[in-house]
């Protein structure tokens, strides 16, 4: 307005003596890193450096803010200072954010790159999720799509629109995203193109997409490595074989799915038609299925094991895991079910943190 004086402060000054503590309500102030404090006072120069980008943020209930927006160059030094406050270093994490029939999101990260597989449940969840992390929505870098089924995507939409992260998909994936009827208008230009057997780099992981047998439209697992770490993610396949092996080998943790108990599936709620389903060869896993294909890649460097997209109406948490426990004992390999570092994810709350 005409004749309105603008302060413009330091953030720390608030905090010297001799200030009013109603500075907050009467001033506008822009909040600076201390090191680049330091950096302009030991400098000749006194002005702001042209790789900030600050935009006005206002909340009338607690003062007027700057606050600021990191252009896409500066992303890693946020993420070299949260890695310094942290201690991670050289280090790959997985987690459940969410695993089950009634919706999925997967986390997979290094200490410089972070990302989603699937996002099957709302964002307020997947964000809670992050935040248990210390991961931001926007610091994510991409999404991976395994398949266009309702509980693998139906929070797409809305944190898609939010963030507007890439998505990566196979062809197949992508038509089938977009003929979801629940997903919403999309932003421009977030889908990419991808193919199983065909590796591609995300920051510092390379994801290797392969196929699966469910039967969706061109389903696919994930395998990703960073340096000498690998992850992967294994769930809504129907069956193995020696391909989907050879893609699981040698891993330090894997998620997999342990879907259904064969028994209480047949004599349980669901109609014959959608029991053959889930029973066929592009259905999912059962818990005696899961425990064979982990007797097929179990090695003394696979630390951590998790089940997965357990089936509420026709699996136990403890039943998934007794049983694949008793196939890796009974089966033809040297390990014992009670040697396996194992646990089952949750539902509907995160999982525990896995870090190799």
């Amino acid at each position: 307005k005409e004749k309105t004086e603008l302060y413009v402060l330091e953030a720390a000054l608030l905090l010297e003596a001799g200030y009013d503590q109603n500075l907050r309500k009467k001033h506008w102030f822009i909040y600076t890193e201390e090191s680049v404090r330091r950096e302009r006072l030991e400098s000749t120069s006194r002005g702001y450096s042209d790789r900030k980008n600050y935009r006005y943020d206002t909340q009338p209930e607690s003062g007027s803010v700057f606050s600021e927006k990191l252009y896409p160059g500066d992303r890693q030094q946020q993420r070299d200072r949260r890695n310094k406050t942290t201690n991670r270093r050289d280090t790959m994490r997985l987690c459940s954010i969410a695993s089950g029939s009634s919706g999925n999101c997967i986390y997979v990260g290094s200490d410089n790159t972070h990302l989603l597989i699937d996002t099957g449940i709302s964002k307020k969840r997947i964000d809670a999720g992050l935040k248990e992390l210390e991961i931001k929505g926007e610091e994510l870098d991409g999404i991976l799509i395994t398949h266009e089924h309702s509980d693998h995507i139906q929070g797409l939409g809305v944190f898609s629109r939010k963030y507007e992260i890439p998505i990566y998909a196979t062809p197949g994936t992508i038509a089938g995203i977009q003929a979801y009827s629940r997903l919403g208008a999309m932003p421009e230009g977030l889908y990419h193109v991808i193919h199983s057997d065909e590796s591609f780099m995300l920051g510092d992981i390379r994801v290797n997409p392969f196929a699966i047998s469910h039967d969706a439209n061109e389903p696919t697992g994930y395998r990703l490595e960073c340096r000498d770490k690998s992850v992967a993610v294994a769930t809504d396949l129907g069956i193995y074989d020696a391909y989907t092996v050879s893609h699981l080998q040698n891993l330090d943790a894997v998620l997999l799915e342990a879907n259904h108990d064969l028994h209480m599936l047949e004599v349980g709620p669901y109609p014959y038609p959608l029991k053959r389903r889930v029973m066929g060869d592009k259905g999912h896993l059962s818990n005696e299925l899961s425990g064979r294909l982990l007797c097929d890649i179990l090695h003394d460097n696979l630390k951590h094991i998790v089940l997965g997209h357990l089936s509420k109406e026709n699996n136990y948490e403890s039943l998934a895991y007794e049983t694949v426990k008793l196939e890796v004992t009974l089966g033809d390999n040297a390990y014992k079910g009670e040697d396996l570092n194992m646990a089952v994810a949750k539902r509907d709350s995160i999982s525990e943190i896995i870090t190799v």
